[in-house]
């Protein structure tokens, strides 16, 4: 698990280099806004969360997957992330930005997700 990383991921790099390239501008992990999104979209007040299936449950085959040892503290880590991912999100729209989450799964389909971040650079 120490070789787990919290930030500079695979698939966050993925989507920096899609906004990049669409001509995108960015801040990485603001410690002043809650949650710390992994990507900020000043302008146009949009904070993105690029996250992992398995860490934050997501209802794909990857993310519905809990380990067999220790599956007491896994089911309550991952409960715990959900609560923390719906209390960040309520509050960075209740600051008036817009909340987007981008699952690794997500990944798959690059021509989607260009055509929603061209959505989130207008």
């Amino acid at each position: 698990m120490r070789r787990v990383k919290g930030r500079d991921t695979g698939p966050e790099i993925i989507v920096r280099r899609l906004i990049w390239r669409l001509g995108g501008r960015y801040r990485l992990n603001r410690a002043d806004l809650p949650g710390k999104p992994d990507i900020a979209l000043g302008r146009s007040k949009v904070a993105i969360f690029v996250d992992g299936c398995f860490w934050h449950g997501h209802d794909c085959r990857r993310g519905a997957r809990i380990p067999k040892h220790n599956r007491e503290y896994w089911t309550r880590k991952i409960a715990a992330n959900k609560v923390r991912d719906l209390t960040a999100r309520a509050a960075l729209e209740a600051a008036g930005w817009r909340v987007v989450r981008i699952w690794e799964c997500a990944l798959k389909d690059l021509g989607a997700l260009e055509a929603d971040a061209r959505e989130w650079l207008d």
